[in-house]
């Protein structure tokens, strides 16, 4: 049984409860990050607490209950707790529970924050079919809200994308705004051109991904010619590759959009290659 994490305390998953007036239950009202574990320890976590400060901040939340320090050290309590070697670890703050339903925010000197921390073992993260032999993905319009570059528990409409790629015999789905491709329904997205790598501008459009970040700046390092525009799915489907990055997929290539083979049909060479340096480097930097 996982040993979880709220709001101070260590517990059994099976005791674990949150009150049904935290305002995440009523009215989605909290951030989350998602920090991959890889032999026991833990992937880019400054990254991810730098953007979880960054979204409480966005949405006007009060402070953590305790320091980045403190909250590194819950990390690690939970991998030797839970006895996690490959995995992830979710967190999630919300605005609290104030007692009642209201839509104005409550007195953060009167309400806490929630807090919460759990894992999920995955054997073999990095070493994934998907990641090997890539993925499908469909297209469907963009409808989410306009700040996703704030991470929010908000994941109603990614959810449903996931049903609509399954439903057409597909792995995912790449939303699109205005003919532009935004991004994944969890993920960053991006096409390979004639060697050229082409991903989406950062904005209040997409997620600042934490991997995006570290992928293109290896790409970079190794030599690799980057491009930060919106692309769109007619590019897609006439590139020589295309791929994704997340905190749990790393780089994970795609090779079908609606139906249309990308290139080959099969991963190509750059997004392989940056999934091994990715995790090359990472693997180092683990804490």
């Amino acid at each position: 049984m996982r040993t979880v994490y709220v709001n101070g305390e260590y517990m059994p998953e099976t005791q674990a409860t949150v009150s049904i007036f935290d305002r995440g239950f009523l009215m989605a009202d909290g951030v989350y990050e998602v920090t991959s574990v890889l032999d026991g320890k833990l992937i880019d976590f400054d990254g991810h607490a730098a953007r979880l400060e960054r979204s409480m901040i966005e949405l006007d939340m009060p402070a953590l209950p305790i320091t980045m320090a403190e909250l590194l050290e819950v990390h690690r309590e939970l991998v030797r707790r839970n006895d996690l070697s490959d995995g992830m670890i979710y967190l999630q703050v919300t605005r609290g529970a104030p007692g009642d339903r209201d839509f104005v925010f409550p007195d953060p000197e009167e309400t806490a924050p929630t807090m919460v921390l759990f894992t999920q073992s995955k054997p073999g993260l990095a070493d994934s079919a998907t990641g090997r032999n890539g993925i499908k993905v469909i297209s469907i319009d963009d409808l989410r809200w306009g700040r996703r570059d704030i991470k929010t528990v908000q994941l109603l409409y990614p959810s449903m994308g996931k049903m609509m790629a399954l439903a057409a015999g597909a792995d995912d789905a790449w939303m699109v705004e205005d003919g532009h491709v935004t991004e994944g329904t969890s993920n960053n997205a991006y096409i390979v051109k004639d060697g050229r790598i082409i991903t989406r501008q950062l904005s209040t459009d997409i997620l600042h991904g934490i991997t995006r970040a570290a992928v293109l700046r290896f790409a970079r390092e190794a030599q690799m010619e980057v491009e930060e525009r919106a692309f769109t799915i007619d590019e897609a489907k006439q590139a020589d590759e295309a791929f994704i990055t997340s905190a749990s997929a790393f780089v994970t290539p795609v090779i079908d959009l609606d139906g249309t083979p990308i290139g080959t049909g099969q991963p190509g060479p750059v997004a392989p290659r940056l999934r091994e340096i990715y995790l090359e480097e990472v693997r180092k930097a683990a804490i």
